[in-house]
């Protein structure tokens, strides 16, 4: 039995609660809050017989601790893949990506297929790359690339070759092919409807590439004071890497599966769900739980795939891609919904957002009232008709607060696809919170970065690297420190229904456990330019050290 006496420092609670000034931790769990009641619970220890009981003092010195941070929306395994192809992630050019191809296929000549991840879309006017220019880095060995988005692949000409796509490839359904003038493929896919025809003839990782994957997301996680991750797109394949992981005891955080419901197997697709969340269920394993079904309502918009009420300013018609047509996305909520299942929608465009609440609504009119803490992600634009729904319906809005600025991302392919007055209503998070609305905060890791303090340089102030625009771009959605906080703590804690496992996890009160991080600064004091660089001391998880800087 060990006990861990926190004090010298603030302990902050959640937004709203009072701080503390000193915590005792006593096997795992918070045991007293405030020198008091902790003074009262180590005279106790001291008079108690059992003497195999140990006391560590950690004195905060001046320093933070508070509720660890959750993820509420990411891909863990594949951004432990991006360390295992080529690394162009950083790479500012073309030329650049083409350097590091090469380099990495003369390095690795066993490699059958060179897979990697993942390049800025901006690079290249409206995205669009071609198949010669990975040629000339690599011509006898297929090359795929993916986008930052994930939405988006970049290939070589042989791996289309060995794909089949060519000028008689008919347009796939939930996906494009980017076509040259000849009716030839250019080398982008966009979606998964056209990324599955190169998927389909890629040989499967080994399971050891795939365990090696999850321990370094995890351990990225770990570093940044992150316990708890919502994978927000699990396969067959990603359950049976996360079964394994637990069995051989290499989960060292919390993880929550999505089961990823594809419009066009779906009818085969939930007796597996239910089967695979038994499995889980039954593994046993409290770090691991897959209670909830990943639906896409849309694509993004710098593909011209997120969905849109409007036309994008490219064409009087194009409105976007929408996945599910009709009634079939409700239908599926409702049908998942009865099976008991957390609903998570990717909902990027306002009419994706429109569709998802009213198949949210659907599923509450057909199934009946019960705490199922529906999630709609993203939420980049929300009509204001539909703003006021979420917190009507009790649908969590999780968003990504990195995006909420004006980076190459924003000015060279959003903006110009939305045009300056709609551009402007992207991301309202206080607009959601101040009509009542839940909010929690996600990363969609290794879509742009997991790092939570940076999210909330962003979140708090609306400004890019450089601190611009002054005073932040659609201030009227700067959300305050402490709230923003409490969003990518407890408020994630709330959506993976922390407050409901046999011990309470996300909070800082008697009894829950002591999943914590520590600064040596108080970020609610440091502008948005020094919480952005701020590192994390410490990461507890259960009250033990799973992380430290020191």
């Amino acid at each position: 039995m060990a006990s861990t006496h926190f004090h010298n420092g603030t302990i902050w609670r959640g937004a709203g609660v009072d701080t503390a000034d000193a915590l005792l931790v006593h096997d795992g769990v918070v045991a007293a809050v405030g020198s008091a009641d902790v003074d009262r619970h180590l005279a106790a220890l001291d008079t108690a017989s059992d003497s195999d009981d140990t006391l560590d003092q950690v004195d905060l010195d001046g320093g933070f601790l508070m509720p660890s941070f959750g993820d509420g929306h990411a891909h863990p395994i594949f951004g432990g893949l991006e360390a295992e192809g080529p690394q162009v992630r950083t790479c500012s050019s073309v030329d650049e990506i083409v350097a590091e191809v090469r380099r990495f296929a003369q390095a690795h000549p066993e490699i059958e297929w060179i897979t990697g991840a993942s390049y800025a879309g901006s690079l290249v006017d409206g995205g669009l790359f071609d198949s010669r220019w990975l040629d000339e880095a690599v011509a006898d060995r297929p090359v795929v690339l993916r986008a930052w988005d994930y939405h988006t692949v970049w290939c070589n000409s042989r791996a289309l070759e060995l794909a089949g796509i060519t000028a008689e490839t008919p347009e796939p359904e939930l996906g494009e092919i980017p076509r040259r003038g000849d009716g030839s493929p250019l080398g982008t896919l966009r979606e998964w409807g056209a990324v599955d025809l190169v998927d389909a003839v890629r040989p499967p990782l080994d399971e050891a590439v795939r365990l090696r994957a999850l321990e370094r997301a995890a351990d990225y996680y770990l570093e940044r004071g992150v316990t708890w991750v919502q994978d927000a797109w699990v396969e067959p394949a990603d359950i049976e890497t996360y079964i394994a992981a637990s069995t051989l005891g290499r989960l060292t955080l919390r993880f929550n599966l999505a089961l990823y419901a594809d419009p066009r197997h779906f009818s085969a697709q939930l007796p597996a769900m239910v089967e695979a969340r038994r499995r889980v269920e039954e593994h046993g394993d409290p770090l691991l739980s897959a209670h909830t079904v990943k639906f896409f309502a849309d694509g993004v918009v710098e593909n011209e795939t997120g969905s849109l009420l409007e036309p994008y300013c490219s064409s009087l018609h194009n409105h976007g891609l929408r996945v599910w047509e009709g009634e079939t996305l409700a239908e599926a909520v409702r049908a998942v919904d009865a099976a008991g299942f957390q609903v998570h929608i990717h909902a990027i465009g306002d009419a994706a957002v429109r569709q998802a609440l009213d198949a949210i609504e659907s599923a509450i009119a057909a199934n009946g009232p019960r705490d199922r803490r529906p999630v709609i992600a993203h939420a980049q634009l929300v009509d204001s008709a539909d703003l006021s729904r979420f917190a009507e319906i009790g649908v969590i809005a999780n968003m990504q607060p990195l995006w909420a600025q004006l980076d190459d991302l924003m000015t060279v392919l959003t903006v110009p696809r939305l045009g300056e007055s709609r551009a402007s209503n992207q991301y309202r998070m206080r607009s959601i919170l101040e009509l009542g609305g839940r909010l929690s905060f996600g990363s969609d890791w290794p879509c742009t970065s997991g790092t939570p303090v940076e999210g909330l340089a962003i979140g708090t102030s609306r400004q890019n690297d450089a601190g611009e625009p002054a005073g932040g771009w659609t201030p009227e959605e700067i959300v305050d420190i402490d709230r923003a906080l409490d969003t990518y703590s407890t408020a994630v804690a709330y959506q993976a229904f922390a407050d409901t496992c046999p011990v309470v996890w996300g909070e800082i009160r008697p009894g829950a456990s002591a999943d914590l991080i520590r600064f040596d600064h108080d970020p609610r004091h440091l502008s948005p330019q020094e919480l952005a660089v701020t590192a994390v001391r410490t990461t507890y998880l259960g009250g033990v050290a799973v992380h430290s800087s020191i």
